[in-house]
Protein backbone atom coordinates (compact mmCIF):
# COMPACT_ATOMS: atom_id res chain seq x y z
CA UNK A 1 0.00 0.00 0.00
CA UNK A 2 1.24 3.47 -0.90
CA UNK A 3 1.10 6.35 1.55
CA UNK A 4 -1.15 9.23 0.55
CA UNK A 5 -0.51 12.73 1.74
CA UNK A 6 -3.43 14.65 3.24
CA UNK A 7 -3.36 18.11 1.70
CA UNK A 8 -4.92 21.28 3.07
CA UNK A 9 -8.40 22.33 1.98
CA UNK A 10 -9.97 23.44 -0.29
CA UNK A 11 -9.53 20.71 -2.93
CA UNK A 12 -7.76 21.97 -6.02
CA UNK A 13 -10.32 20.68 -8.53
CA UNK A 14 -13.73 21.85 -9.76
CA UNK A 15 -16.46 20.41 -7.52
CA UNK A 16 -19.44 21.93 -9.32
CA UNK A 17 -19.82 19.44 -12.14
CA UNK A 18 -23.22 18.86 -13.75
CA UNK A 19 -23.57 15.53 -11.90
CA UNK A 20 -22.74 17.07 -8.50
CA UNK A 21 -25.10 20.02 -9.03
CA UNK A 22 -27.90 17.67 -10.07
CA UNK A 23 -27.43 15.61 -6.89
CA UNK A 24 -27.22 18.84 -4.89
CA UNK A 25 -30.62 20.04 -6.12
CA UNK A 26 -32.30 16.77 -5.14
CA UNK A 27 -30.61 16.61 -1.74
CA UNK A 28 -31.37 20.27 -0.97
CA UNK A 29 -35.04 19.78 -1.79
CA UNK A 30 -35.33 16.70 0.44
CA UNK A 31 -33.50 18.42 3.29
CA UNK A 32 -35.77 21.46 2.98
CA UNK A 33 -38.85 19.22 3.18
CA UNK A 34 -37.46 17.57 6.31
CA UNK A 35 -36.83 20.96 7.90
CA UNK A 36 -40.45 21.91 7.22
CA UNK A 37 -41.85 18.67 8.66
CA UNK A 38 -39.80 19.02 11.85
CA UNK A 39 -41.47 22.37 12.52
CA UNK A 40 -44.83 20.58 12.76
CA UNK A 41 -43.73 18.84 15.97
CA UNK A 42 -44.65 21.21 18.84
CA UNK A 43 -41.63 20.29 20.95
CA UNK A 44 -38.55 19.53 18.82
CA UNK A 45 -36.71 18.26 21.91
CA UNK A 46 -38.79 15.09 21.51
CA UNK A 47 -37.01 14.39 18.22
CA UNK A 48 -33.57 15.20 19.61
CA UNK A 49 -34.07 12.87 22.58
CA UNK A 50 -35.54 9.95 20.64
CA UNK A 51 -34.00 9.99 17.18
CA UNK A 52 -30.59 10.98 18.56
CA UNK A 53 -30.43 7.70 20.45
CA UNK A 54 -31.18 5.78 17.26
CA UNK A 55 -28.37 7.64 15.51
CA UNK A 56 -26.09 6.82 18.42
CA UNK A 57 -26.98 3.14 18.06
CA UNK A 58 -26.36 3.17 14.30
CA UNK A 59 -23.16 5.19 14.54
CA UNK A 60 -21.76 2.73 17.05
CA UNK A 61 -22.81 -0.14 14.80
CA UNK A 62 -20.62 1.27 12.03
CA UNK A 63 -17.75 0.60 14.48
CA UNK A 64 -19.20 -2.89 15.24
CA UNK A 65 -20.44 -1.76 18.68
CA UNK A 66 -23.92 -3.31 18.80
CA UNK A 67 -26.78 -2.77 21.25
CA UNK A 68 -30.53 -3.44 21.17
CA UNK A 69 -33.26 -0.80 21.03
CA UNK A 70 -34.74 -1.85 24.37
CA UNK A 71 -31.35 -1.78 26.06
CA UNK A 72 -30.68 1.61 24.48
CA UNK A 73 -33.80 3.32 25.82
CA UNK A 74 -33.63 1.64 29.19
CA UNK A 75 -30.06 2.91 29.54
CA UNK A 76 -31.29 6.42 28.75
CA UNK A 77 -33.10 6.55 32.07
CA UNK A 78 -31.23 4.03 34.21
CA UNK A 79 -27.43 3.87 34.12
CA UNK A 80 -27.05 0.84 36.36
CA UNK A 81 -26.39 -2.66 35.01
CA UNK A 82 -26.17 -1.59 31.37
CA UNK A 83 -23.79 -2.93 28.74
CA UNK A 84 -20.67 -1.16 27.55
CA UNK A 85 -22.29 -0.79 24.12
CA UNK A 86 -25.29 0.98 25.64
CA UNK A 87 -22.98 3.27 27.62
CA UNK A 88 -21.13 4.19 24.44
CA UNK A 89 -24.42 4.98 22.69
CA UNK A 90 -25.36 7.24 25.60
CA UNK A 91 -22.00 8.99 25.32
CA UNK A 92 -22.54 9.54 21.60
CA UNK A 93 -25.98 11.09 22.18
CA UNK A 94 -24.55 13.30 24.92
CA UNK A 95 -21.72 14.43 22.62
CA UNK A 96 -24.22 15.29 19.89
CA UNK A 97 -26.29 17.42 22.26
CA UNK A 98 -23.15 19.11 23.58
CA UNK A 99 -22.13 20.01 20.04
CA UNK A 100 -25.62 21.30 19.27
CA UNK A 101 -25.47 23.57 22.32
CA UNK A 102 -22.09 24.90 21.17
CA UNK A 103 -23.44 25.70 17.69
CA UNK A 104 -26.50 27.44 19.13
CA UNK A 105 -24.37 29.51 21.49
CA UNK A 106 -21.39 30.39 19.27
CA UNK A 107 -22.43 29.76 15.67
CA UNK A 108 -18.98 28.35 14.92
CA UNK A 109 -17.21 25.07 15.55
CA UNK A 110 -13.56 25.27 16.58
CA UNK A 111 -10.99 22.51 16.98
CA UNK A 112 -11.29 22.90 20.76
CA UNK A 113 -15.03 22.32 20.41
CA UNK A 114 -14.38 19.19 18.37
CA UNK A 115 -11.98 18.00 21.09
CA UNK A 116 -14.75 18.46 23.69
CA UNK A 117 -17.14 16.40 21.58
CA UNK A 118 -14.58 13.64 20.99
CA UNK A 119 -13.68 13.52 24.69
CA UNK A 120 -17.31 12.62 25.44
CA UNK A 121 -17.42 10.03 22.65
CA UNK A 122 -14.11 8.41 23.60
CA UNK A 123 -12.54 9.71 26.83
CA UNK A 124 -8.77 9.72 27.36
CA UNK A 125 -7.92 9.50 23.65
CA UNK A 126 -6.46 12.93 22.80
CA UNK A 127 -4.97 14.26 19.56
CA UNK A 128 -2.30 11.82 18.43
CA UNK A 129 1.32 12.56 19.38
CA UNK A 130 2.90 9.12 19.01
CA UNK A 131 3.41 7.66 15.50
CA UNK A 132 2.08 4.21 14.63
CA UNK A 133 -1.63 4.68 13.92
CA UNK A 134 -2.77 2.88 10.75
CA UNK A 135 -6.15 1.84 9.35
CA UNK A 136 -6.59 -1.81 8.44
CA UNK A 137 -9.07 -3.84 6.45
CA UNK A 138 -11.12 -5.53 9.22
CA UNK A 139 -11.24 -8.82 7.27
CA UNK A 140 -7.74 -9.15 5.82
CA UNK A 141 -5.93 -7.02 8.45
CA UNK A 142 -4.06 -5.42 5.55
CA UNK A 143 -3.01 -1.79 6.10
CA UNK A 144 -5.16 0.28 3.75
CA UNK A 145 -4.32 3.78 4.91
CA UNK A 146 -1.69 5.52 7.03
CA UNK A 147 -2.91 8.90 8.29
CA UNK A 148 -0.52 11.77 9.10
CA UNK A 149 1.90 10.67 11.82
CA UNK A 150 3.59 13.92 12.81
CA UNK A 151 1.79 15.76 15.63
CA UNK A 152 2.60 19.22 14.25
CA UNK A 153 1.26 18.21 10.83
CA UNK A 154 -1.96 16.95 12.42
CA UNK A 155 -2.41 20.25 14.27
CA UNK A 156 -1.71 22.25 11.11
CA UNK A 157 -4.29 20.27 9.15
CA UNK A 158 -6.85 20.68 11.94
CA UNK A 159 -6.28 24.44 11.96
CA UNK A 160 -6.89 24.48 8.21
CA UNK A 161 -10.06 22.42 8.69
CA UNK A 162 -11.30 24.87 11.34
CA UNK A 163 -11.00 27.76 8.88
CA UNK A 164 -12.70 25.70 6.18
CA UNK A 165 -15.66 24.93 8.47
CA UNK A 166 -16.19 28.48 9.69
CA UNK A 167 -15.07 30.85 6.91
CA UNK A 168 -17.44 30.70 3.92
CA UNK A 169 -15.12 32.87 1.82
CA UNK A 170 -12.35 30.29 2.14
CA UNK A 171 -14.15 28.07 -0.40
CA UNK A 172 -17.20 29.67 -1.98
CA UNK A 173 -19.27 26.58 -2.64
CA UNK A 174 -22.62 25.28 -1.38
CA UNK A 175 -22.54 24.13 2.24
CA UNK A 176 -24.12 20.80 1.35
CA UNK A 177 -21.17 20.07 -0.95
CA UNK A 178 -18.73 21.14 1.75
CA UNK A 179 -20.17 18.69 4.28
CA UNK A 180 -18.74 15.54 2.59
CA UNK A 181 -15.46 17.39 1.99
CA UNK A 182 -15.22 18.16 5.72
CA UNK A 183 -16.09 14.57 6.59
CA UNK A 184 -13.45 13.17 4.24
CA UNK A 185 -10.80 15.54 5.57
CA UNK A 186 -11.52 14.83 9.23
CA UNK A 187 -11.51 11.06 8.70
CA UNK A 188 -8.30 11.28 6.67
CA UNK A 189 -6.50 13.39 9.29
CA UNK A 190 -7.75 10.81 11.82
CA UNK A 191 -6.57 13.12 14.60
CA UNK A 192 -7.47 11.08 17.68
CA UNK A 193 -6.36 7.70 18.93
CA UNK A 194 -10.01 6.60 19.05
CA UNK A 195 -13.49 7.94 18.28
CA UNK A 196 -12.70 9.50 14.89
CA UNK A 197 -15.57 7.82 13.01
CA UNK A 198 -18.22 8.65 15.58
CA UNK A 199 -16.97 12.21 16.05
CA UNK A 200 -16.87 12.70 12.28
CA UNK A 201 -20.49 11.61 11.91
CA UNK A 202 -21.53 14.06 14.62
CA UNK A 203 -19.71 16.82 12.74
CA UNK A 204 -21.83 16.10 9.66
CA UNK A 205 -25.00 17.00 11.53
CA UNK A 206 -23.56 19.94 13.42
CA UNK A 207 -22.26 21.48 10.21
CA UNK A 208 -25.71 21.31 8.61
CA UNK A 209 -27.16 23.11 11.66
CA UNK A 210 -24.36 25.68 11.58
CA UNK A 211 -25.12 26.33 7.90
CA UNK A 212 -28.83 26.74 8.79
CA UNK A 213 -29.75 23.87 6.50
CA UNK A 214 -31.40 22.26 9.54
CA UNK A 215 -32.70 23.78 12.76
CA UNK A 216 -31.94 20.75 14.92
CA UNK A 217 -29.52 17.84 14.36
CA UNK A 218 -31.85 15.06 13.23
CA UNK A 219 -30.43 14.07 9.84
CA UNK A 220 -28.59 10.92 10.82
CA UNK A 221 -26.49 9.40 8.05
CA UNK A 222 -25.21 6.43 10.06
CA UNK A 223 -28.03 4.10 8.95
CA UNK A 224 -27.24 4.96 5.32
CA UNK A 225 -23.55 4.26 5.94
CA UNK A 226 -24.33 0.90 7.60
CA UNK A 227 -26.46 -0.19 4.63
CA UNK A 228 -23.71 0.86 2.21
CA UNK A 229 -20.65 0.31 4.37
CA UNK A 230 -18.39 -1.12 1.67
CA UNK A 231 -19.18 1.82 -0.64
CA UNK A 232 -18.46 4.28 2.17
CA UNK A 233 -14.95 2.98 2.81
CA UNK A 234 -14.23 2.38 -0.88
CA UNK A 235 -15.19 5.89 -1.91
CA UNK A 236 -13.25 7.50 0.94
CA UNK A 237 -10.21 5.54 -0.17
CA UNK A 238 -10.67 6.43 -3.84
CA UNK A 239 -10.57 10.13 -3.00
CA UNK A 240 -7.19 9.47 -1.37
CA UNK A 241 -5.78 7.26 -4.11
CA UNK A 242 -7.42 8.58 -7.29
CA UNK A 243 -8.73 12.03 -6.35
CA UNK A 244 -12.30 10.83 -7.12
CA UNK A 245 -14.08 13.66 -5.35
CA UNK A 246 -17.13 13.65 -7.62
CA UNK A 247 -18.20 10.08 -6.83
CA UNK A 248 -17.72 10.62 -3.09
CA UNK A 249 -19.68 13.88 -2.97
CA UNK A 250 -22.55 12.49 -5.08
CA UNK A 251 -22.74 9.42 -2.83
CA UNK A 252 -22.95 11.58 0.29
CA UNK A 253 -25.55 13.87 -1.29
CA UNK A 254 -27.58 10.78 -2.13
CA UNK A 255 -27.28 9.84 1.53
CA UNK A 256 -28.71 13.23 2.53
CA UNK A 257 -31.63 12.73 0.12
CA UNK A 258 -32.40 9.16 1.22
CA UNK A 259 -31.99 9.88 4.93
CA UNK A 260 -34.12 13.04 4.70
CA UNK A 261 -36.98 11.11 3.13
CA UNK A 262 -36.70 8.31 5.69
CA UNK A 263 -36.63 10.81 8.56
CA UNK A 264 -39.68 12.64 7.17
CA UNK A 265 -41.62 9.36 7.46
CA UNK A 266 -40.46 8.90 11.06
CA UNK A 267 -41.33 12.51 12.00
CA UNK A 268 -44.77 12.25 10.38
CA UNK A 269 -45.50 8.93 12.10
CA UNK A 270 -44.50 10.41 15.47
CA UNK A 271 -46.72 13.44 14.87
CA UNK A 272 -49.71 11.26 13.91
CA UNK A 273 -49.21 9.11 17.01
CA UNK A 274 -48.92 12.20 19.23
CA UNK A 275 -52.12 13.64 17.77
CA UNK A 276 -53.91 10.34 18.36
CA UNK A 277 -52.70 10.16 21.97
CA UNK A 278 -53.64 13.79 22.60
CA UNK A 279 -57.19 13.32 21.32
CA UNK A 280 -57.89 10.08 23.16
CA UNK A 281 -56.18 10.93 26.46
CA UNK A 282 -57.91 14.32 26.53
CA UNK A 283 -61.27 12.60 25.99
CA UNK A 284 -60.72 9.88 28.59
CA UNK A 285 -58.65 11.45 31.36
CA UNK A 286 -58.96 14.72 33.27
CA UNK A 287 -55.22 14.75 33.97
CA UNK A 288 -54.37 15.33 30.28
CA UNK A 289 -51.73 18.01 29.66
CA UNK A 290 -49.18 18.96 27.00
CA UNK A 291 -46.40 18.26 29.50
CA UNK A 292 -47.70 14.74 30.00
CA UNK A 293 -47.70 14.06 26.24
CA UNK A 294 -44.25 15.57 25.83
CA UNK A 295 -42.83 13.42 28.61
CA UNK A 296 -44.14 10.09 27.33
CA UNK A 297 -42.86 10.94 23.84
CA UNK A 298 -39.44 12.21 24.93
CA UNK A 299 -38.80 8.97 26.77
CA UNK A 300 -40.10 5.74 25.17
CA UNK A 301 -39.21 4.25 28.56
CA UNK A 302 -40.81 6.52 31.19
CA UNK A 303 -40.45 6.40 34.97
CA UNK A 304 -42.70 7.80 37.67
CA UNK A 305 -39.92 10.26 38.55
CA UNK A 306 -40.17 11.90 35.13
CA UNK A 307 -43.90 12.61 35.44
CA UNK A 308 -43.42 13.78 39.02
CA UNK A 309 -40.74 16.24 37.92
CA UNK A 310 -42.20 17.43 34.59
CA UNK A 311 -45.76 17.88 35.84
CA UNK A 312 -44.86 19.04 39.35
CA UNK A 313 -47.13 16.48 41.01
CA UNK A 314 -46.76 14.15 43.99
CA UNK A 315 -45.14 10.79 43.29
CA UNK A 316 -48.36 8.89 44.05
CA UNK A 317 -50.26 11.15 41.66
CA UNK A 318 -47.66 10.59 38.93
CA UNK A 319 -47.92 6.83 39.46
CA UNK A 320 -51.72 6.95 39.21
CA UNK A 321 -51.50 8.85 35.89
CA UNK A 322 -49.15 6.32 34.36
CA UNK A 323 -51.09 3.33 35.64
CA UNK A 324 -54.29 4.81 34.20
CA UNK A 325 -52.62 5.06 30.78
CA UNK A 326 -51.56 1.42 31.08
CA UNK A 327 -55.07 0.28 32.08
CA UNK A 328 -56.89 2.39 29.48
CA UNK A 329 -58.58 0.34 26.73
CA UNK A 330 -56.26 2.05 24.24
CA UNK A 331 -53.21 0.72 26.10
CA UNK A 332 -51.25 3.93 25.71
CA UNK A 333 -48.38 2.49 27.74
CA UNK A 334 -47.07 -0.93 28.74
CA UNK A 335 -45.79 -1.52 32.25
CA UNK A 336 -42.82 -3.74 32.96
CA UNK A 337 -40.64 -4.28 35.99
CA UNK A 338 -36.86 -4.61 35.68
CA UNK A 339 -35.11 -5.17 38.97
CA UNK A 340 -36.77 -2.87 41.50
CA UNK A 341 -37.93 -0.28 38.96
CA UNK A 342 -41.18 0.03 37.03
CA UNK A 343 -40.94 1.25 33.44
CA UNK A 344 -43.85 2.57 31.41
CA UNK A 345 -43.17 1.94 27.73
CA UNK A 346 -44.66 3.92 24.87
CA UNK A 347 -44.51 0.81 22.70
CA UNK A 348 -46.05 2.36 19.57
CA UNK A 349 -43.45 5.12 19.60
CA UNK A 350 -40.74 2.51 20.13
CA UNK A 351 -41.96 0.57 17.08
CA UNK A 352 -41.81 3.71 14.91
CA UNK A 353 -38.21 4.29 15.97
CA UNK A 354 -37.23 0.65 15.56
CA UNK A 355 -38.74 0.34 12.10
CA UNK A 356 -37.48 3.59 10.64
Amino acid sequence: MDNFEVTALPPSINLESVAILKALVTATRALGELRGEIKKIPNSQILIDTIALQEAKDSNEVENIVTTDDELYQAAIEDENISQAAKEAQSYAKALKTGFSIIKEKGILTINDIKKIQEIVSPNHPVRKVPGTVLKNPKTKEIVYTPPQNHLEIIKLLENLEVYINDASFHEIDGLIKMPIIHYQFESIHPFYDGNGRTGRILNMLYLVQQQLLDIPVLYLSSYIIKNKSDYYRLLQEVRTENKWEEWIIWMLKGVEVTSKDTIKVVNNIKLLMDDYKQKIRANHKFYSHDLINTIFKHPYTKIDFIEKELGVHRNTAASYLNALVEDENQFLKKIKIGKSNYFINDRLLQILKNR
